[in-house]
């Protein structure tokens, strides 16, 4: 039974759009954020449906409480906002470290505790981290950094919330991403034992079931066919 929204802060595009197409076609009460209001509200249009845009900058955490003040009763929070980051600490940028730590480590459990009195009892959260948090790459400083921190938020959110479920995913390079689709991944593709990357498709589908399955909680799932292993 529909007992609240779906709520999807990132969901203008990518992982988070394709989610809340697919909500949508259920037939659900969704609402969309992104940075930019008009860009929010064109989404939500395209998407049709019952989908509401919003505009929410999770680096500015003292504006999160005011943007959604309008939002709820929740049944599924979906916080999937991210920035991509190269920093490096020979060249470290204080200000776009700044930005990516606040984003992740005190927009996402902001948007939480605002939305806190408004979840349903049987709601569910999943938070968007990444690999890098387990394998590092040249420049993922204060990804690898942050993407740990949400593994940590959490479980502790798991304990905090109960008997709200709360689980986070970790993707792997995304194929057909847009992002990627026009970067050398051959090495990546052959190091991953089911012979190809995973697909947007795939994460929409783990996020579901992350969403959905009354057993998941405080567990990191990662979404990467098997890469991981070698």
């Amino acid at each position: 039974m529909d007992s609240g929204s779906v709520v999807i802060v990132g969901g203008t595009s990518g992982i988070g759009r394709e989610l809340a197409v697919e909500f949508a076609g259920r037939g659900r009460s969704v609402v969309v954020t992104g940075r930019d209001p008009d860009r929010a509200a064109a989404v939500a249009r395209e998407i049709g449906g019952a989908t509401t845009g919003l505009s929410v900058d999770l680096a500015e955490p003292d504006a999160i409480g005011r943007a959604l003040a309008g939002v709820g009763p929740v049944r599924e929070l979906v916080i999937a906002a991210i920035e991509r980051d190269v920093n490096h600490i020979a060249s470290y940028d204080l200000d776009r470290a700044r930005r990516l730590v606040t984003l992740k480590l005190v927009g996402y459990p902001e948007v939480v505790h605002t939305l806190r009195d408004r979840l349903a009892a049987d709601a569910s959260i999943v938070l968007f981290g990444g690999l890098a948090k387990e394998r590092p790459y040249d420049g993922s400083t204060t990804v690898s950094t942050v993407n740990g921190g949400v593994s940590g938020l959490v479980r502790t959110l798991a304990c905090e919330l109960a008997p709200v479920r709360v689980n986070a995913i970790h993707p792997g390079i995304i194929g057909d991403s847009p992002y990627w689709m026009d970067k050398p991944l051959e090495a990546f593709v052959g190091r991953t034992p089911i012979g190809r990357l995973v697909t947007m498709r795939e994460i929409v589908e783990a996020t579901i079931f992350l969403l959905e399955c009354g057993g998941m909680n405080g567990t990191d799932l990662f979404v990467d066919g098997g890469w991981l292993l070698r």
